[in-house]
């Protein structure tokens, strides 16, 4: 019996200078995430989920100040203006659930319908807590510290939908082109 290989995850690292530089990525993402997209964001505190979460609204048309840490209230839902496809920006915060059966009390799944066929992007700060819950394609981001401004962005496409947010992000980078993961 002959079995499928499983596939290699792509990857990209991208390093920022500063929060400015978050500009040229998060336009990468927004022109190249697919209609319904999952991201996971890892980093420690202080890393800049939120920051990164504020870039790719303010790169979808929503006002960035409206993002804030939603530590406290979990879920925040962003709603781009209207003209063009409805987007709806989830932004969650798992850090205070203990695990992923916590997430109905939530409303999770309520937070990420589509409606009126429009787009919905979930991004999740601290997707450990509900990893046994979390997609299969999904587009993962890890956040490093590498001083007081500058970041390393490690971008990992968990399914192909993905592969090509981690090509376009790569070229606007002006990095090294997509390398798979050993």
């Amino acid at each position: 019996m002959t079995s499928t290989p499983e596939r290699t995850p792509l990857r990209c690292d991208v390093r920022i200078a500063d929060e400015a530089a978050l500009a040229d990525v998060a336009a990468a993402l927004v022109a190249t995430l697919p209609r319904d997209a999952f991201i996971t964001l890892e980093g420690d505190l202080g890393a800049g989920k939120t920051t990164f979460v504020k870039a790719i609204a303010s790169a979808a048309g929503i006002n960035p100040a409206e993002v804030v840490s939603p530590t406290f209230g979990l879920i925040h839902v962003h709603a781009a203006p209207a003209g063009g496809v409805p987007l709806r920006l989830v932004h969650a915060d798992m850090y205070r659930l203990a695990d992923a059966s916590e997430l109905h009390e939530l409303g999770w799944e309520d937070a990420l319908l589509c409606r009126h066929g429009g787009r919905t992007w979930a991004f999740v700060e601290w997707p450990g807590r509900i990893a046994q819950s979390l997609p299969d394609e999904r587009l993962d981001i890890a956040i490093g510290i590498d001083s007081e401004t500058a970041r390393t962005l490690s971008f990992t496409s968990r399914s192909p939908t993905y592969d090509a947010v981690i090509a376009a992000v790569s070229r606007r980078a002006t990095r090294a082109p997509p390398r798979s993961r050993p």
